[in-house]
């Protein structure tokens, strides 16, 4: 069984801060691509920012410049902070992992959400 675990949600006004956190507990074998995905109210789940097993990132362009994502493969836990948040960057926020088990192979996993809401 594989868990992912988010944290670091919160209430900020615009143009604060705030550090998300995605702990990967479970009989991992190795990770290939996690990344963060946001869906705000009435609008679908969207890509925030990826990182590749290599550490190679990518983002979308709404975020560019203000959000950074990071992994730390020793404690199996992946990062996004996220700076000078807007009220547009409200929304649930999701840790996506695409890892490999020792039991059932290659699988992609989500976190439960945590939220994120930025005030004018």
């Amino acid at each position: 069984q594989v868990q992912l675990v988010e944290s670091g949600g919160g209430l900020v006004q615009t143009g604060g801060s705030l550090r998300l956190s995605c702990a990967v507990s479970g009989s991992i074998s190795g990770f290939n691509a996690m990344g963060w995905y946001r869906q705000a109210p009435g609008k679908q789940r969207e890509l925030v920012a990826g990182i590749t097993s290599g550490g190679s990132t990518n983002y979308a362009d709404s975020v560019k410049g203000r959000f950074t994502i990071s992994r730390d493969n020793a404690k199996n836990t992946m990062y996004l902070q996220m700076n000078r948040l807007k009220p547009e960057d409200t929304g649930v926020y999701y840790c996506n992992a695409d890892v490999f088990t020792w039991v059932i192979g290659r699988k992609d996993y989500w976190g439960q959400g945590t939220q994120v809401t930025v005030s004018s």
